[in-house]
């Protein structure tokens, strides 16, 4: 089999890996760091690469239509057309489509003037969640106990400062408390099974501080999500979902990705994106083995019977970040501890680098190019020993202003 990889992160990394240990693979247009790691990177619009599998990472060429222009090719395509992709690209689509089809939401409203959010913003109790209607990477999500702030930014998204045409409308949410987690579920048009459950972190700094991040690390399993949890989540959320897409006329061939808050009263659901998650992705792929391959062309192919057993092991993955992300990030930083293969100089047991923002210079020598730089994800036994590992690979991994936390899977541990 041969598959082609869309896109240039660190999930695409992963993704690419993980098919790579049973297919031939090719990547477009890729990254210098998985050059290095063997796979076949080429500049080339997906449309014109011959492959018996296409897996789109990212969410723009997902809501641009890619998936609809290699299907009117007769090609067979791991992803949504631009009509389930509006489930990502419009959080005021989604939060209507939850309404309809009975999903359990938080309360909300949707604006675009001023005047009007602020006068709902009033009758919100605090914590105020404030969302950018159209793609943000990750970024376009306040939430925030202090009401003038909260408003400052309603008024700075509305007016396109902050967030250009993505922001002119806003989602405003009521806070909910609980414990989040991410569950990707594969869909293959009639049929629906979950990956493991992940937690992710989103807030730049420990004790989920700072600015929203479009993910500063994860982990796998989420120890504290159970079997009846996963249930729960896949008969109140997923397949009211799968029910409206049917509505619609949705033919919705690929990752539902369900970020959740589990809570005395049950799951709610906090948003959908409609690809695999990132730095979900590189915690989830080293799980599942040689079975990836096989596993996506039968979501695709609408033939999904069975999520096969993961390795019994856990994951952890840190994102290692640059020097004023996600504000301002600092390009052309030297990163040391590196091999020629853009893996750890010093091999450490259960660690693979799967590259994000990297670029190469005249001598060979990595440099960050972008806010993620790299995901370096681990696997152990136990999750302390892939919690260790990880962070034991960080450690020889650096560039000036690295930006990394230090809690992740912690509590898990």
């Amino acid at each position: 089999m041969r598959c082609c990889v869309v896109g240039s992160g660190a999930r695409e990394h992963a993704l690419a890996w993980g098919l790579a240990k049973s297919a031939d693979v090719v990547v477009t247009p890729g990254n210098a760091g998985m050059a290095a790691h063997g796979l076949t990177c080429v500049d080339t619009h997906p449309t014109q690469i011959d492959a018996d599998l296409f897996v789109i990472g990212p969410e723009l060429p997902l809501t641009q239509g890619l998936a609809d222009e290699l299907r009117a090719q007769g090609k067979l395509v791991l992803g949504p057309g631009r009509d389930g992709a509006q489930l990502e690209a419009s959080k005021a689509f989604m939060k209507q489509f939850l309404h309809d089809a009975g999903v359990p939401t938080a309360h909300f409203g949707v604006f675009d003037q001023p005047e009007e959010a602020l006068d709902f913003l009033v009758t919100m109790v605090a914590p105020y969640v404030i969302k950018t209607d159209g793609l943000a990477a990750g970024k376009g999500v306040l939430v925030t106990s202090d009401f003038a702030e909260a408003c400052a930014d309603v008024l700075d998204k509305l007016s396109g400062n902050a967030f250009g045409d993505a922001g002119t409308t806003i989602v405003i949410e009521e806070g909910l408390d609980g414990e989040e987690c991410s569950l990707l579920v594969l869909c293959d048009g009639v049929r629906a099974l979950p990956l493991v459950p992940a937690q992710d972190f989103k807030r730049v700094g420990d004790a989920d501080t700072g600015a929203n991040t479009g993910g500063m690390g994860a982990y796998a399993p989420m120890t504290s999500m159970s079997a009846d949890d996963v249930a729960a989540v896949m008969s109140s959320i997923v397949a009211p979902t799968l029910a409206e897409l049917a509505r619609r006329g949705i033919d919705f061939r690929g990752v539902l990705y369900a970020g959740v808050m589990m809570s005395s009263q049950g799951p709610t659901l906090l948003e959908y994106n409609v690809r695999f998650g990132d730095p979900e992705t590189e915690v989830l792929v080293p799980l599942y083995g040689d079975s990836l391959a096989q596993l996506l062309h039968s979501v695709a192919a609408g033939e999904l019977t069975s999520v096969p057993a993961t390795t019994g092991q856990s994951a952890v993955t840190v994102v290692l970040a640059a020097h004023g992300y996600p504000e301002s990030p600092r390009r052309g930083d030297v990163i040391s501890g590196l091999g020629d293969d853009g893996q750890l100089a010093a091999a450490h047991e259960g660690v693979v680098v799967f590259h994000a923002g990297t670029s190469r210079d005249e001598q060979g020598r990595f440099l960050t190019h972008g806010g993620r730089v790299l995901a370096v994800s681990a696997v152990g036994e136990t999750m302390a020993q892939a919690r260790s590992r990880a962070y034991a690979a960080c450690e020889q991994i650096t560039f000036d202003g690295r930006v990394l936390r230090r809690d992740i899977a912690r509590a898990a541990s």
